[in-house]
């Protein structure tokens, strides 16, 4: 199965510019086979999800993007926003409690800049830092692909999972409609709730696909996680 893992519809993330009806439709002649609706630190509620995806004849699933003080992760299994979540051990906690899931997402954001990283000893420089921040070593997987992110940032980020030893996830973090379709993460078995998602990737049963690059196969397979 193929599922965008990182979306945003409007209006529940402000800086989208597409509902998600206009999202789903989209995700559906492109050949996904679901979509996970990751508002910026919101949740939505399982009946208005359930209706959607009866609507549309299409797996629609929950998450959230939070915003924290080190950076943005993607959790699933949380049911709702509680004060907190802008630290990035309190979302471990919690997501613990709720046996979830946590990915870091589009990681080389505030740790990557391309022009200095040309310089092969200023790019190794900027893979330690990172590999070395406390706010992955909260994370079970990495965003490997993001349909926003150009080639090099996101090799960055798969680098940084090769350091970290964390399995690659893709998503195409699509604002818009003509973002959709550029990143996924392809599953081994088949998803039809939150919980066979969780399960999945806890397991590590997925690959990450770039969908815009030549590369329609996956990357990065997952070998399981400790958590």
């Amino acid at each position: 199965m193929l599922i965008d893992l990182h979306t945003h519809t409007y209006p529940d993330s402000d800086d989208s510019f597409m509902g998600p009806d206009e999202l789903i439709g989209a995700a559906k002649r492109l050949g996904l086979d679901g979509v996970c609706l990751t508002e910026h630190d919101f949740f939505w509620s399982m009946a208005k999800l359930s209706a959607l995806s009866r609507r549309h004849d299409f797996l629609v699933l929950p998450g959230c993007e939070l915003n924290t003080d080190e950076g943005h992760l993607l959790v699933f299994g949380l049911r709702r926003y509680v004060f907190g979540f802008h630290k990035p051990h309190v979302v471990r906690q919690l997501v613990d409690r709720a046996g979830g899931v946590i990915i870091a997402a589009h990681p080389h954001r505030r740790r990557f800049l391309e022009e200095p990283a040309q310089e092969p000893h200023l790019r190794s420089a900027m893979l330690d830092r990172a590999a070395g921040a406390e706010f992955f070593q909260i994370c079970d997987a990495i965003e490997g692909i993001n349909g926003r992110a150009t080639i090099l940032e996101n090799r960055f980020s798969q680098d940084l999972a090769g350091r970290l030893g964390l399995p690659l996830t893709g998503g195409s973090d699509a604002h818009r409609v003509t973002q959709l379709g550029t990143a996924a993460t392809r599953f081994q078995r088949d998803i039809t709730s939150l919980e066979d998602l969780v399960q999945e990737l806890r397991a590590g049963r997925f690959q990450s696909v770039d969908l815009t690059n030549g590369n329609p196969d996956g990357i990065g397979a997952a070998k399981g996680m400790p958590r």
